[in-house]
């Protein structure tokens, strides 16, 4: 069979049983991520039915999914917005950083993995990921939410640290000295502080580019310009989700909003393809050696995780559920995740470490997609009244 006919079959078929997973999720009020990574797990090495000649035409869609992720979340927020939202979360951003990042490294070292090791998996354990934290907010509603630029101001706080951290995480992994690795950060700063300044001092110019009235050449040019930013970012070892949302930021006005409109459908399609496409690379099969302590690590940092986002949306004057929301949001880690597992057992760290990694990843979205809705809930909302109830009444006593 030739190798187009059979993509079309692949990818057809995969659409068609996402489609039905994801009716099933709707039915039974749950969000249909968990469901996309258990059929990317089926379908992945180690799975039932591998796939093989749409690998590389998922690969793709699940980058371009978490470029529109970001794209459209920076489209809801001014330049002005983000600036503020940075400066109330700087002093977050360093809690989150000591509290998740320690958990990782200290396993590590207990395996007895070496620093390398050590080093990566605190990355691990530190970043949250974008694109799932992005979809949460979208499927439960709360991309207007008082905690939701905190949280999102935690995200790019991690993001940006990112054109530190991985560069200097690759030197480390290949024997480059401190000045190669300096160099590298320095090309990484420089570059999203460009992007920075072009967003927030001049996105009234770049927002001209697009007609607001005509969707397809508005389509073409948003797009476009969000992958070029985007790619341009990755290519110096800076998140390629920052600079899709910098492009979102920099847009304003009536071209903010049509092009939120049209690029909503195409952000639908590719954000699924990136959950399935997670689980697809993720061998099954090797995942239960490490189950156990990827549980453990899961526990640990999803609480460190609450502390950081409850701290974060404290500090911007959030109600006590609030704190809880952005929290429970904040505990999916992902994409940056695997990148780092992998770079640091391409270079000859302990192999379990990619394992451990996946399995860890893949317990922190499904528990986080389930815990995002907890504050929801009629008995916990109960249980934060008798709480402050009872706090009031100490206070006065």
């Amino acid at each position: 069979m030739h190798d187009t006919t059979l993509l079309l079959i692949e990818v057809g078929a995969l659409l068609l049983i996402m489609s039905l997973a994801g009716r099933l999720a709707l039915r039974i009020g749950m969000s249909p991520i968990p469901f996309y990574l258990v059929i990317g797990l089926a379908f992945g090495e180690g799975g039932i039915v591998p796939l093989d000649a749409s690998a590389e035409f998922l690969e793709a869609g699940s980058e371009i999914g978490i470029i529109l992720l970001l794209a459209l979340l920076g489209l809801e927020y001014t330049a002005t917005e983000l600036f503020g939202s940075l400066k109330s979360t700087r002093a977050a951003g360093i809690v989150d950083g000591v509290l998740n990042a320690v958990p990782g490294a200290l396993m590590a070292l207990m395996f007895g993995w070496g620093p390398l090791a050590a080093v990566a998996l605190a990355g691990v354990t530190w970043v949250s990921s974008s694109g799932v934290v992005a979809t949460l907010l979208r499927d439960l509603g709360r991309l207007s939410n008082r905690e939701t630029p905190a949280i999102l101001g935690v995200l790019v706080i991690e993001d940006l640290a990112m054109a530190f951290y991985l560069p200097i995480l690759s030197a480390l992994a290949v024997g480059a000295s401190i000045l190669q690795g300096a160099i590298g950060v320095a090309i990484a700063v420089g570059v999203v502080s460009v992007i920075l300044y072009v967003a927030l001092r001049h996105g009234h110019i770049v927002s001209r580019l697009f007609p607001a009235d005509h969707a397809e050449p508005l389509l073409l040019g948003v797009l476009g310009l969000t992958m070029l930013v985007a790619g341009l970012a990755a290519q110096v070892s800076v998140s390629s989700a920052v600079g899709a949302f910098l492009v979102g930021i920099a847009l304003s006005g009536r071209v903010a909003a049509a092009a939120s409109r049209v690029l909503t459908p195409l952000r639908d399609l590719f954000a699924a393809t990136f959950f399935v496409f997670f689980g697809i690379t993720s061998d099954s099969s090797a995942l239960w050696s490490m189950l156990l302590p990827a549980f453990l690590l899961a526990a640990v940092t999803i609480a460190t995780k609450v502390v950081t986002g409850a701290y974060a949306a404290r500090r911007a004057g959030v109600g006590t559920l609030g704190q809880w929301r952005a929290g429970f949001t904040l505990a999916p880690r992902g994409e940056f995740s695997i990148v780092i597992a992998g770079i640091a057992v391409a270079s000859g760290a302990a192999p379990e470490l990619a394992s451990l990694a996946t399995a860890y990843v893949l317990i922190t979205i499904i528990s986080g997609t389930f815990l995002a809705r907890v504050p929801d809930a009629a008995w916990f909302r109960a249980i934060v009244r008798r709480r402050a109830a009872r706090a009031a009444a100490t206070a006065a006593g």
